[in-house]
């Protein structure tokens, strides 16, 4: 009666072994199809920006491209400060603070992208000193907050962290 004992511990380890084979080879069939689908070198490498803000003066701002699609870096001077702060709320078709929107009052950090229809404003254009859309009138203040014109919503404020006094990073 041992035989049989044998050959069915041997059936059990054989089929075992078949299976795990069977799971390795569809594994490594399978890995570059699911690999494929992670992006690629050079889309992480456009994930987070580096910007030396050292040489920009106030009142002065500069566009650097992040993820292909500008954004707008302004150092604002005191009385651009005040000026958006001093707006009321009520007066807003989106309405948010400046302090919502900055993390050290004298930069703003904010894709430069009409929320209307996607085009680049012009910046210290507009009836409010901030950006103008040439496209469809679009009028911007100095915080980046619309305030006539077709577009709905601010111009948004993407995630960005200050390294030091001279070194901003996006993304």
């Amino acid at each position: 009666m041992d035989k049989p004992e044998k050959k069915g511990n041997r059936r059990d380890f054989l089929f075992t072994a078949s299976y795990t084979i069977g799971a390795v080879g569809i594994g490594a069939t399978i890995w570059p199809f699911i690999d494929q689908m992670n992006p690629d070198s050079s889309v992480k490498a456009l994930a987070t920006t580096e910007v030396d803000i050292s040489q920009i003066q106030p009142g002065n701002s500069i566009t650097v491209l992040w993820r292909g699609k500008p954004v707008f870096i302004k150092r604002r001077t005191d009385m651009e400060i005040q000026e958006a702060r001093s707006v009321k709320l009520d007066d807003l078709k989106h309405p948010e603070k400046d302090e919502d929107r900055v993390k050290k009052p004298e930069w703003l950090v904010m894709m430069g992208i009409c929320t209307h229809l996607g085009c680049v404003p012009l910046a210290d254009k507009g009836e409010y000193n901030g950006w103008f859309c040439p496209c469809h009138g679009s009028h911007y203040d100095t915080a980046g907050r619309i305030r006539k014109g077709p577009a709905p919503v601010n111009m948004e404020v993407p995630q960005y962290t200050f390294l030091d006094d001279n070194t901003i990073k996006i993304g």
